[in-house]
């Protein structure tokens, strides 16, 4: 499952963090899936991430937590983190309240990419 693999590669398992509410995150999947590659899909507001994956993640994408925080949710607004706070604070709070995170994040390998456009997953297929 997962990841397209040519001959003399190594198949990877490619993951899309998901939220099937979201267009982008909707139209990401299928881009993905017209690629002919089976991903791991993760509905992260059913089963968040952990602080550790997202930490992975983070390091993957080559960015910190406020860059991947949707700062337009109510919920951002309201929890006061909008002043200079730590990553470790921030990813607590996407971990209590995945709405947060933007999305999609697709994960391929030892590489990651935001799907806003969906375009932007294909450098990492």
């Amino acid at each position: 499952m997962g990841g397209k693999a040519t001959p003399g590669t190594r198949r990877v398992t490619v993951t899309i963090y998901h939220n099937p509410r979201c267009s982008k995150s909707r139209q990401t999947l299928a881009l993905i899936e017209d690629q002919g590659i089976a991903p791991k899909v993760v509905d992260y507001l059913k089963a968040p991430p952990t602080v550790a994956e997202l930490k992975n993640v983070l390091k993957k994408l080559g960015l910190r937590a406020r860059d991947i925080v949707r700062k337009s949710e109510a919920r951002y607004a309201s929890s006061g983190k909008e002043r200079d706070v730590g990553d470790d604070e921030l990813l607590a709070l996407m971990v209590e309240n995945p709405i947060l995170i933007e999305r999609p994040i697709v994960v391929s390998g030892d590489k990651a990419a935001i799907g806003r456009p969906p375009e932007a997953v294909l450098d990492i297929l």
